[in-house]
């Protein structure tokens, strides 16, 4: 990877596959829209983004080398070799995936808004999701300049299930206001959850009411970055039965999580 910066934008010349709109529009996360020109905008780590991309080259506007290595190197998984990682996959059908949506990276998003937006995301569809999490952001979060950061837990536990009424959220308003009570109080320790054993981390996400086991194992691996999560939606459950019935290949082990996603893209766009 080479990086450069110009005119104020981080600009990167990749040598590994990489697809900013399959990272941001697979599932892993619910903030960025993209424009009419191509480009993605989005908001992370309290802060704004506009990413475009042409072939090899990557480029991060209005972003300081600073940023990009704190932030965004990161938040794209850049440190990892995802073809090495890809040439071990010797089962067929995952090889289909991987060639069919090569450039699909796991996201390394804040801890606490994964957990939250996948408590949203239970029982919802795409479109719903975003507009829960757009809502709540508007309502609550520090405004950025026509963008806003995403409410920490600390905030969202100060308010009642009656105020959060305009995200028109249902159900999942108590489990929003029972996971930022748990976490803002180190009830759940966000800290003390990224050095726990994998099993037990999901345990302790699981103490959150609306976090069973597949929103905890979405946690784990879209924002905690534990890539040995495999979670298990209806569209993964008919990739098992179908494709794997007497258990998921061997190959995978380590990476369950990012197998995952090549293959419920492959699987939910055939």
């Amino acid at each position: 990877m080479k990086q450069s910066f110009e005119n104020g934008n981080v600009i990167l010349e990749l040598n590994d596959d990489f697809d900013v709109g399959l990272c941001l529009d697979c599932g892993q996360a619910f903030r960025w829209k993209q424009d009419e020109n191509g480009e993605w905008k989005g908001v992370a780590f309290s802060k704004k983004l506009r990413i475009g991309q042409q072939g090899h080259t990557v480029t991060f506007f209005d972003t300081t080398p600073e940023d990009f290595e704190k932030i965004w190197y990161s938040y794209f998984d850049f440190q990892r070799n995802y073809r090495e990682i890809i040439k071990k996959y010797d089962d067929k059908s995952l090889q289909t995936a991987c060639l069919a949506y090569p450039g699909i990276r796991i996201l390394k998003q804040d801890e606490w808004e994964t957990i939250c937006s996948f408590i949203i995301s239970a029982n919802n569809n795409i479109p719903r999701i975003k507009g829960i999490i757009e809502r709540l952001c508007e309502n609550f979060g520090e405004d950025l300049g026509g963008e806003y950061s995403f409410p920490s837990a600390r905030k969202l536990s100060e308010l009642t299930v009656e105020d959060l009424a305009p995200l028109r959220a249902g159900f999942r308003a108590k489990y929003i206001i029972d996971a930022a009570q748990k976490i803002s109080s180190g009830e759940v320790d966000i800290e003390k959850v990224k050095q726990m054993p994998f099993s037990q981390a999901k345990d302790e996400l699981m103490k959150i009411k609306g976090v069973g086991e597949k929103v905890a194992q979405c946690a784990l691996l879209y924002g905690f970055g534990r890539v040995e999560a495999f979670p298990v939606d209806v569209w993964v459950k008919r990739i098992i039965s179908e494709l794997y019935p007497d258990g998921l290949p061997q190959c995978i082990e380590g990476t369950q999580g990012i197998a995952q996603q090549y293959l419920f893209h492959w699987r939910r766009n055939i």
